[in-house]
Order: structure tokens, then C-alpha cells, then sequence
């Protein structure tokens, strides 16, 4: 029986977990840095633990992508974005449900309803926002690997948004 992934409208939480332990964030907490630069209560702390400036995190909460829902179908469910995917839900995922069948089909929901909702634009809130399931769960040494990977999380952001679509929309011109 899988989670009833229809059900929730939208995530609520972040859970993430580093080994044993973890830290839940508000999705509204998210959002209020996104709209104010105010990070508050235990998103502040953990800002602060990692040394990120809140005015950086932000930026990225809010960082656009312009994505046509007819070629991002395509492309999420093509063999490369279906391997993409399947990366991405190794570091999020429907808390305590980190198995592929499940993980997968909720990244894709949550990327289709929040570029519908944000009329072909996507960002990472509308994504949260948009996700279907009340909580999110983040595998920090997961994503502490591949952010490690890249320069910075918008090269990541914009590796995973714009790099494959690029290459589709080339490829459909020709």
C-alpha cells in the first residue's frame, strides 16, 4: 500500500536527517525567508550552524526557472530525466519513504503542479509548496555530497533545470 501521495495538498516540513539525527523546518518558514530575508527559529539555527547567509538562501528560494510543462513532461519522464529523478529522490523524498516507486512519481507531481501553478515558471517554494506529501524528508550526507560536487547550489540548480532542457529544446529545433 503506498502513502496516499493524492491526498496531502502540500508540504508542510522539511525533515532533514543526518545520520540519526534530524531537524524539521517549516515550509512557511521557507517561504518567509524567501519573501522577507527573515529567517526565524530553527531555520535560523541552522542557517547559522552552516554558515549560509539567509539574503543567498533566499535568492535561491526564489531563483526562477522558466519551464514549458510539455517539454519538462517529456523530459522528466526520458530515460536521463528519469535517472535525474531517480538521483534527486535519493536526497528527497516522502519522509520515511525513500524507495524509488515512491519517491520518483512525487518529485514529477511536484514539478508539474508547481509549474502549473506558477504558469510555466518553477521555483524551489513552488516546488515545496506543490510537493504531495505533508512532509519532506532531506538526506543531508546525500545532498552534502553532491553539493560538494558543484560550485555552488545554483550551478546545481541550474545543472538540473536548465542543462537537460537546453539540450531537448536544441534537439526539438532541429
Amino acid at each position: 500500500n503506498l502513502i496516499n501521495i493524492n491526498s496531502s495538498k502540500a508540504a508542510e516540513n522539511i525533515i532533514i536527517y543526518q545520520g540519526p539525527l534530524s531537524r524539521t523546518i517549516s515550509i512557511k518558514s521557507l517561504e518567509e525567508l524567501s519573501k522577507t530575508n527573515i529567517a526565524r527559529g530553527t531555520l535560523k539555527n541552522i542557517l547559522n550552524l552552516a554558515n549560509q547567509d539567509k539574503k543567498e538562501v533566499a535568492k535561491i528560494l526564489n531563483q526562477e526557472f522558466e519551464l514549458p510543462i510539455i517539454l519538462t513532461s517529456n523530459l522528466i519522464n526520458s530515460k536521463i530525466g528519469t535517472v535525474i529523478i531517480t538521483r534527486i529522490g535519493k536526497i528527497i523524498y516522502p519522509n520515511k519513504y525513500p524507495q524509488k516507486e515512491i519517491s520518483v512519481p512525487a518529485i514529477r507531481a511536484g514539478v508539474m503542479k508547481a509549474i502549473d501553478k506558477g504558469k510555466g515558471k518553477l521555483n524551489l517554494i513552488g516546488f515545496l509548496k506543490a510537493y504531495p506529501n505533508r512532509d519532506i524528508a532531506v538526506n543531508y550526507g546525500a545532498l552534502s555530497k553532491i553539493i560538494n560536487k558543484a560550485e555552488s547550489v545554483s550551478d546545481l540548480v541550474e545543472f538540473f533545470t536548465e542543462s537537460p532542457l537546453e539540450k531537448l529544446k536544441s534537439n526539438s529545433e532541429t
